[in-house]
């Protein structure tokens, strides 16, 4: 009897250790670099932002972990012979998380909010181009293009070309919907504190049986690298990106723990305020160019996990060339500024885009190598608002504070397109877009212009080709390095990975 008494207590308590361990939950925790800025991905400007909001936000197309392009919320398209009118067919059967239908009248709603310029998103450049947009039916949407532009199906693969549920924008209004996102994603939104954690929770109704397999993520932003290594090998995260270079040997040798380093698209430059001296003068562009040893800047702020740039356009991205690397040459920067009338060198200002430890490295590493040539630097890591306040809001290229800017970009639409016309076009300039050198050259303006207008890969590939030779022979930024992306995980966690563009992809994502 006591036997059998205690085969009965023994049983119970294992069962009682299941349910305990299925109440515990599937519950990811995942640790990146830095605040998020909005969960709205038409207002949001950084790739981590819109990342996030995958969580509970989807698009008709939208890239796979390899950066492939699918469809998501969309079945199929068709494009008229002049390249103005594209019609999809839409998905059915799906449903917002606060029950409203998706439909094209949900589409409709979208762009409508996205190309009306009244409502001031920061996203509009994007689809600006956007004549109208219509409901066809309920499964059909239809598309009129003020001009032929051949990267429209690759514009609406990018992350923030999301469906918002129109009646959550119709109760909370356009600038309202960043604080209560209504998404057809795989999870709901449930809180946001800026500056501690936003956390999403599984979705029951979500379209794809058997998704998602967690039941919540916690996204927390950490902007010390060494805190983030430290959530890893404390158990206290289960995912985090980027990782400390330097901290990489230590978390490769942590059993329970695996990184991974994968190449990117996302490059890492010095824009150079063309407009105001001395980078008015040419000769001072590349002298500079010629005085950062860009292999030892991967070595000492990447450890190793960064390659000199190869060319304005990433390795990865459609339509890129190869031009570089930019070689290394401290007397040849000495001889050109001293033909530009700075024999002795000249003093200015560097910012850095981003305040983390990374980036803090790599301005000193400049600020130290341009020491070598006579250029003094003064450098300086922005916080966010710093960032907006004086670099993103100088309407006048006259008078724009900003001098050389260390920053980043990727092309999340995955062709040339977003990788030029954004950063180099006249018409970029802040506040509109990112064009921080304030770089102005007719003949990149028209090649970019004329690029979007055709359909034939071989004259499209010859514009692009002639965009990116005459910028890199202008030299408006100093062509840092392309970085690996070095990430961090749990082996007991499956199907999260870092994408070329630095976003994430964690549709199969699963604790084991």
């Amino acid at each position: 009897m006591n036997k059998r008494l205690t085969r009965i207590a023994l049983a119970l308590s294992l069962a009682g250790l299941a349910l305990s361990a299925q109440a515990a939950g599937k519950d990811l925790v995942v640790a990146v670099q830095s605040n998020f800025t909005t969960t709205d991905p038409y207002d949001a400007n950084d790739t981590l932002s819109q990342a996030v909001a995958k969580s509970f936000y989807q698009g008709l197309y939208g890239f796979d972990h390899t950066m492939k392009m699918v469809p998501v919320l969309a079945d199929s398209y068709t494009v008229s012979k002049d390249g103005l009118v594209y019609t999809f067919k839409l998905k059915t059967g799906i449903k917002f998380h606060d029950g409203t239908d998706f439909n094209a009248q949900a589409v409709k709603a979208n762009f409508d909010r996205v190309t009306n310029p009244d409502n001031k998103l920061k996203r509009y450049n994007l689809y600006k181009n956007i004549d109208k947009t219509e409901a066809v039916d309920a499964t059909t949407v239809r598309f009129t293009l003020k001009e032929p532009f051949s990267p429209f199906i690759n514009s609406l693969a990018h992350p923030s070309a999301v469906m918002i549920s129109p009646a959550a924008l119709a109760k909370f209004g356009s600038k309202g919907i960043a604080q209560n996102p209504v998404g057809t994603g795989p999870y709901k939104f449930v809180e946001w504190k800026s500056t501690d954690y936003l956390k999403v929770a599984k979705w029951e109704g979500y379209w794809r049986k058997g998704y998602p397999k967690l039941d919540t993520i916690t996204w927390r932003p950490v902007v010390d690298n060494n805190t983030r290594a430290a959530m890893m090998q404390t158990n206290e995260a289960h995912f985090a990106f980027p990782m400390p270079p330097e901290a990489a040997q230590t978390l490769m040798n942590k059993p329970s723990l695996e990184v991974t380093s994968a190449p990117s698209i996302i490059h890492r430059y010095i824009s150079m305020n063309v407009q105001q001296k001395p980078f008015d003068n040419p000769k001072v562009r590349e002298a500079i160019n010629y005085a950062i040893n860009k292999e030892a800047l991967a070595k000492v702020a990447f450890s190793g996990y960064a390659i000199p740039a190869e060319g304005v356009v990433p390795k990865g991205v459609e339509y890129n060339t190869k031009l570089g690397p930019w070689p290394y040459d401290p007397k040849k920067a000495r001889e050109l500024l001293k033909e530009a009338g700075y024999p002795n060198g000249f003093e200015s200002q560097l910012w850095s885009a981003y305040n983390y430890s990374t980036a803090q490295k790599v301005i000193q590493f400049v600020q130290q190598q341009l020491g070598q040539v006579g250029i003094k630097v003064q450098v300086q890591a922005l916080e966010a608002g710093q960032r907006v306040e004086r670099v993103e809001s100088a309407p006048d290229p006259a008078t724009a504070p900003v001098r050389m800017y260390y920053v980043g970009w990727s092309s999340s639409t995955g062709e040339a397109d977003w990788a030029l016309r954004p950063l180099l076009a006249s018409e970029s300039y802040p506040p509109k877009l990112f064009n921080t050198a304030y770089y102005k050259n007719a003949e990149v303006d028209a090649d970019i212009a004329k690029a979007l207008t055709v359909t034939d890969s071989a004259q499209k590939a010859k514009l692009y080709a002639d965009a990116q030779q005459r910028i890199w022979k202008d030299a408006p930024w100093a062509f840092l390095v392309t970085e690996q992306l070095l990430s961090v995980r749990a082996k007991n966690l499956a199907g999260f990975y870092v994408i070329p563009d630095g976003s994430f992809n964690f549709d199969e994502a699963d604790l084991k």
